[in-house]
């Protein structure tokens, strides 16, 4: 049964200016479908696959390609969860304002933020390898000293590329991410043609059959196995970015439905099919950890100037995740702002209804990677500990995007009857999801580097716990518990008496 509209369902037009109405500034709703569908892409395909695909080869040979099925068919669950929820009422912007609306004002608090802080790192970790690893590997014969100051115009030029209107953002993260999808399908082309052909590489005759004859499927046993847990995690994150563009959307309602019903297809081919090509043009046992895959294969193969093409189309790659993070942390601290969670400057508009104070605020954050350039920590090592701790607070996240759909199913069960976007398994789902996220958390302490980065982000909760406490003692965030207590109250009894009918 569809239960009657609500103010809440239905957002205010957006004015021209962007100027703050009675319920505050609106983002302007400029994203089309090609946009949405590309951006969720480029957040999603980045550095954890050209960067961390190398090491999860070498931890974990063949066996990578279940890791990388595993994970993400679990954080399917997670983005259908989270599209059902965004579907049901309009004026979420984004999945933060969900959380707060079903589980309290302090999941918001602590999503929003943890999100913010999530991009930033993952951010750096851009960066990290854009300076260190992708411009290095074009032009070997820039000096050593120069690494940060290619870290800071990276940090430049992506806040530039943020500070046009979100339409124009939406256009360049339209053709960021059709480089990448181009140069992947090209990879899977050229790779099988070389395996057909039986290419002779360095290391041997490409073919299949180097999916299991170097010590089998699981070449490096259970532990290898779980190992790539590790560092495959970090590959996916950024598969939730499209729940961030639900208030820059045109026609949400069809457009995330189809963004987020490709996942599948999209691990499929960008993750199992290119994986299963680079491991079967040369033996998994060739891979350098340090080093992308989809370089070294080009190289291997004799190709140079292909191997210099792809080396650039990575660090597009590099550069459209980046930029999918700053424009995803720009529109949560809005948000945050908007609710009265941050400081009231962060939820300004521009002229062209961007948040550039908010977009400065990432930008700060993000010489932090510069200092780590500094101080010489790229590649390999620095990769691992930033995204260690990316992945962990993104976990978080995808749990509270859980917890919100157990919540939202018990307490509104007549918008989850009347929904045209229902998660398949909803009743179960979520809690098969949250089991494997425990085991995430064991696979993390596997290793030395990954345990301390597990040991070390319980601090950042601290901190926004820290944060949180002294929010609450604001009158206005008191008036907004004792409303949501309000509103849990009567949803419980409308949906007692929904379930009668």
């Amino acid at each position: 049964m569809n239960r009657p509209p609500s103010p809440s369902d239905t957002v205010p037009s957006t004015s021209a200016t962007g100027a703050a109405g009675p319920e505050g500034p609106r983002l302007e709703r400029a994203l089309g479908n090609r946009q949405i569908q590309l951006i969720a892409i480029g957040g999603a395909i980045g550095t954890g696959l050209f960067m961390g695909s190398g090491k999860t080869i070498s931890v974990a040979g063949p066996s990578v390609l279940l890791v990388y099925l595993i994970i993400g068919t679990m954080l399917y669950v997670v983005m259908r969860a989270m599209g059902e929820i965004l579907m049901s009422r309009r004026s979420y912007r984004n999945f933060a304002d969900f959380t707060g609306d079903l589980l309290g004002p302090w999941a918001a608090f602590f999503t929003g933020w943890t999100y913010w802080f999530c991009w930033v790192v993952t951010a750096v970790a851009d960066v990290i390898v854009i300076a260190s690893v992708y411009v290095r590997h074009l032009l070997p014969a820039l000096p050593s000293w120069t690494t940060p100051v290619v870290g800071l115009a990276v940090i430049v030029v992506l806040i530039g590329l943020n500070l046009p209107t979100v339409k124009a953002f939406g256009e360049t993260e339209f053709w960021f991410a059709m480089v990448k999808i181009v140069a992947i399908l090209a990879l899977i082309v050229v790779g099988v043609a070389l395996v057909l052909m039986r290419f002779e590489t360095e290391q041997g005759t490409s073919s299949f059959t180097h999916l299991w004859d170097r010590g089998g499927f699981f070449a490096t046993g259970f532990l290898g196995f779980v190992a790539a847990f590790q560092i495959a995690t970090f590959a996916f994150v950024g598969i939730e970015l499209v729940g961030t563009t639900a208030a820059e959307a045109k026609d949400p309602e069809k457009n995330l439905p189809r963004a987020i019903r490709s996942i599948p297809i999209r691990i499929l081919l960008f993750y199992i099919g290119s994986l299963a090509v680079l491991m079967s043009v040369m033996p998994w046992t060739t891979y350098d950890a340090d080093e992308s895959p989809f370089i070294q294969v080009f190289d291997a193969a004799g190709l140079p100037a292909a191997a210099a093409v792809v080396n650039l189309v990575v660090l597009t790659s590099a550069m459209s995740s980046a930029n999918s993070g700053i424009y995803s942390t720009s529109r949560m601290v809005f948000g945050l702002s908007t609710q009265g969670d941050a400081p009231r400057l962060f939820g300004r508009l521009s002229r062209h209804q961007v948040p550039q104070n908010a977009l400065f605020l990432t930008g700060v954050m993000m010489l932090s990677g510069i200092a780590l350039l500094i101080f010489g920590v790229g590649e390999s090592t620095g990769f691992t500990v930033v995204t260690t701790v990316s992945s962990l607070c993104f976990m978080f996240v995808w749990t509270m995007i859980l917890l919100s759909y157990v919540v939202f199913r018990r307490r509104r069960p007549q918008d989850h009857a009347a929904s045209t976007f229902r998660m398949p398994g909803g009743a179960f789902m979520p809690w098969v999801v949250m089991a494997f996220f425990v085991f995430l958390l064991w696979a993390f302490t596997g290793d030395a580097v990954t345990r301390a980065g597990l040991l070390a982000t319980p601090v950042w909760f601290v901190l926004v716990g820290i944060g949180y406490a002294a929010l609450r003692r604001d009158p206005a965030h008191s008036a907004q518990r004792e409303e949501h207590r309000r509103m849990v109250a009567a949803e419980k009894l409308e949906a007692a008496r929904w379930s009668e009918r």
